[in-house]
């Protein structure tokens, strides 16, 4: 039987590494996208080879539609499909109020976080849609719960920027529901990866795990294992969903 193939963009390290590391295990193929870890991202390829897929890392930054295209057409050439799009890569900034936010702040964050996540989704379906010839596929979309909770003081933009990929999964599951493609998302809370670390705050989920209801914070396996799921035929009714793995935190 041939492998399924999922792209997971963001994929050296934490959720996404995660991710692409258990969708091997699970019998998938393997393509990930990063932007400076080559080192990281090599190590992620070379354990999913381990578990007996196909799998390769290509450099592409997510703010650059041109880069977007570059990665699917590597996909196009490697492997000649695609079942499952992991919508994964995101920043975080600093901890600002809104009114010190500049605009470069700003336009970094949702060029990120979100148009690339359309952008990716986009060429996704143009490849999947049964209605274009594809054979359907999934796509699971990686936001935050901080898209409920605001996050304010923090980053309030990074909420918004997630708040948008919410609204986009409930919209695009709707609209290709009848070709094909099933579209969710997963809202993860308090999780210990190095995003922490790249917004200032290496000790956050150490502080604030005492306010969540299961008193710790969460895995990137934890994620992982429902986004894998969401890719898989065991979800195969499964469309429109936020699922939030945030310990309780709502």
């Amino acid at each position: 039987m041939d492998r399924k193939v999922v792209l997971i963009t963001g994929g050296s390290r934490g959720i996404g590494a995660a991710t692409a590391v258990l969708a091997a295990r699970k019998g998938w193929n393997v393509l990930i996208s990063y932007q400076h870890q080559r080192a990281a991202a090599d190590a992620v390829v070379n354990q999913c080879q381990q578990l007996g897929a196909q799998a390769l890392a290509v450099q592409a930054d997510m703010a650059e539609e041109a880069q977007i295209l570059k990665l699917y057409a590597a996909l196009d050439q490697q492997f000649g499909r695609l079942d499952a799009l992991v919508n994964n890569a995101g920043v975080v900034d600093t901890a600002q109020t809104l009114a010190e936010f500049s605009m470069q702040r700003l336009e970094r964050m949702f060029r990120i976080n979100t148009i690339a996540a359309f952008v990716c989704a986009r060429e996704a379906v143009l490849r999947m849609s049964t209605a274009r010839g594809g054979h359907g596929g999934a796509i699971v979309n990686v936001s935050s719960i901080a898209a409920r909770l605001g996050a304010p003081r923090q980053y309030v933009d990074y909420a918004a920027s997630k708040g948008a990929v919410d609204v986009m999964t409930l919209g695009l599951a709707k609209e290709v529901a009848a070709e094909g493609i099933r579209v969710n998302a997963v809202r993860p809370g308090l999780i210990e990866t190095d995003i922490h670390a790249s917004g200032g705050q290496p000790d956050r989920v150490q502080r604030l795990a005492p306010n969540v209801p299961m008193q710790r914070g969460g895995t990137a396996e934890e994620v992982a294992d429902a986004i894998v799921w969401l890719m898989s035929d065991g979800s195969r009714y499964t469309t429109g969903s936020l699922i939030e793995i945030s310990g309780g935190n709502l």
